[in-house]
């Protein structure tokens, strides 16, 4: 089969690689249909490549068509079209039972002391194939494949897999009372889908990005937007009477505009020899934090921050005197898909389509174009907002 490939830091490759096989009685063999390229696969393009191997298979938001069964499976056949959530999960451990999936006993790293398992993301997650790719082996099924209908396009349900529930589980970690103002900074994919929810949910959306067509889509859904600049935490205070959003979402995580120290060092660790960039990154590493900052500096007083970024700094210094003095909370964490897509399918199922989804994928492209979509999709170039890959 033909996959998108790991080959070192900055530099990926389309290869032929060996087709997945049923290893466990519960797994199942997925023809992959559509995989869109995630934010976070930029972590792994550009900073986290010490914990990746020549030859990892990437990607964690794939759909497609189940082709081979297990012989223990039993809520799929043959022929079922399904979204794979990129969290691996078995359902019934103590964490799963908790709605915590994406701490499953069962999958769970425990020799990296990370979490469950993911599709394509490095080796502290389990070092698993990922779905840009023709086919995808999906373990434990029954529970990690999602059945959809027939009659929609890929859009309407491939983000289930992930930018969908993450940005949901965004929105409800940030906490907000009926009617409330929620900030957003970013307007990537998982920004543009909060910003969709918190209106959706009957709130005032305000958000930050310094991409102009960013801004656009996210108008387009009822969102004030403003550009990213110096004075964007005053622009969300006078925006909601001096005071701040009750809640802000930040959707950026550790690649934020900002702070080109760390960002040089990012880089420059990434091209440390492994043994090296993995002993920094886990003792010593740091993230670039504007994105967290503006979004502590510009929530109100007993507000919310909620992280629906992603961060892998072990040393970041956080302003902890002004968190503690603006009494906020602080909510995270890698989004527990399993937990939010029975809420979210009848959304997607709407003819209405009320989340938009069928308004996010700026570009298609095959397989053999991922390489050069993945520069795109990082240089903002070209009005890119997200980017689905058609094996």
């Amino acid at each position: 089969m033909r996959a998108l490939t790991w080959q070192g830091n900055k530099k990926l490759a389309v290869v032929d690689a060996p087709d997945p096989r049923i290893q466990e009685p519960t797994d199942v063999i997925v023809r992959i249909t559509s995989s869109a390229i995630c934010g976070s696969d930029l972590h792994l393009y550009d900073v986290l490549g010490p914990f990746l191997s020549a030859g990892d298979i990437l990607g964690h938001e794939p759909m497609g068509i189940v082709e081979e069964v297990g012989a223990d499976v039993r809520e799929l056949a043959v022929g079922d079209r399904v979204v794979i959530p990129f969290v691996i999960a078995c359902g019934h451990c103590h964490m799963c039972r908790l709605g915590l999936t994406t701490q499953c006993e069962t999958t769970q790293n425990y020799d990296q002391g990370t979490g469950a398992a993911l599709y394509g993301y490095t080796e502290l997650y389990g070092s698993v194939p990922g779905g840009q790719a023709e086919r995808l082996r999906v373990p434990l099924a029954d529970f990690n494949a999602l059945k959809v209908g027939t009659e929609l396009p890929d859009e309407r349900y491939l983000f289930l897999s992930d930018i969908l529930p993450t940005a949901w589980q965004g929105v409800q970690y940030a906490n907000l009372p009926e009617r409330g103002v929620l900030g957003v900074i970013g307007l990537g994919p998982v920004g543009q889908f909060v910003s969709r929810i918190g209106v959706h949910l009957g709130h005032r959306v305000v958000a930050v990005d310094p991409v102009p067509e960013r801004r656009a889509m996210a108008e387009r859904h009822g969102v004030d937007t403003f550009d990213l600049s110096d004075d964007a935490a005053s622009w969300l205070r006078e925006a909601t009477d001096g005071r701040g959003p009750d809640a802000v979402v930040d959707a950026v995580g550790m690649e934020a505009h900002g702070n080109p120290t760390t960002a040089l060092t990012q880089s420059a660790v990434g091209l440390l020899p492994d043994p090296v960039a993995k002993k920094l990154m886990t003792t010593v590493g740091v993230d670039r934090l504007a994105a967290m900052m503006l979004a502590i500096d510009s929530v109100r007083r007993g507000g919310t921050v909620s992280l629906s970024g992603v961060y892998s700094g072990v040393a970041d210094p956080m302003p902890l005197m002004k968190m503690f003095d603006k009494q906020l909370s602080l909510r995270m964490g890698q989004c527990n898909v399993h937990s939010w897509r029975d809420t979210l399918l009848p959304l997607v199922d709407d003819p209405s389509d009320p989340l938009g989804t069928e308004d996010l994928v700026t570009h298609h492209a095959s397989i053999d174009d991922a390489p050069g979509m993945y520069d795109l999709f990082r240089d903002k170039k070209d009005g890119c907002v997200k980017v689905v890959l058609h094996p």
